[in-house]
Formats: structure tokens, sequence, C-alpha cells
């Protein structure tokens, strides 16, 4: 399901932004050249929230255990064979989509 995002000129090139998504903390980053990638903002070592990481250009540093991602592929850097989730994306116009699924609650 697509979810409105954010209006992508609050997304700068080599800015990375979160947003709540069907209750779940979602990473907006904008490729220099464009694209915009989105991603679980959670770190896949400890569930760590990734935007109290360090960005420096397209490397975002986990603040926890500095594991470290690539933010155009969502490639591990430290370790190599780490990922991070990726969601589908959409841009519409001005706005940023997101595909989000949904996550089921439980009473």
């Amino acid at each position: 399901m697509w979810h409105l995002a954010i209006a992508l000129d609050e997304l700068w090139e080599g800015d990375l932004v979160s947003v709540r998504i069907g209750g779940q903390k979602v990473m907006l980053f904008r490729v220099p050249g464009g694209e915009v990638r989105a991603y679980h903002a959670a770190c896949p070592h400890q569930a760590t929230d990734l935007t109290e990481g360090e960005l420096e250009g397209n490397r975002l540093t986990c603040a926890a255990h500095h594991w470290t991602f690539d933010l155009a592929s969502g490639c591990g850097i430290n370790p190599a064979d780490a990922f991070l989730i990726r969601y589908p994306v959409s841009i519409r116009g001005q706005h940023v989509f997101v595909a989000v699924p949904v996550v089921a609650r439980t009473a």
C-alpha cells in the first residue's frame, strides 16, 4: 500500500529525513542525482534507531555499534554482509510516496 511520505522539496540531495508511516519509522534519503531511497529506520544489528547515526555523504553509521551502510544501495559497508530493508518509492508530481507493508498488531 502506498503512503504519502513527504513533499519532494522538503528532501534535498544528500539529506536524510525520518517520517512515520503506518506506525513505522522510515528513513528517506535523496541520493546525489535526485533519486529517493526509503529504508526501515532500525539497524539490522540490534534495531537501534538509525536516524540517530552519523551521515557522511552516502554513508550512514549507526550510533550504537558503528555498523555502516551505503544509503545509495542499502548495502552494508561494515559488515559487508548486512543490508537495510528497502521500501519502494514513487514520485508523483511533487510528492514522495512509499510502499510500506502493514504490520499486524496483536492484542
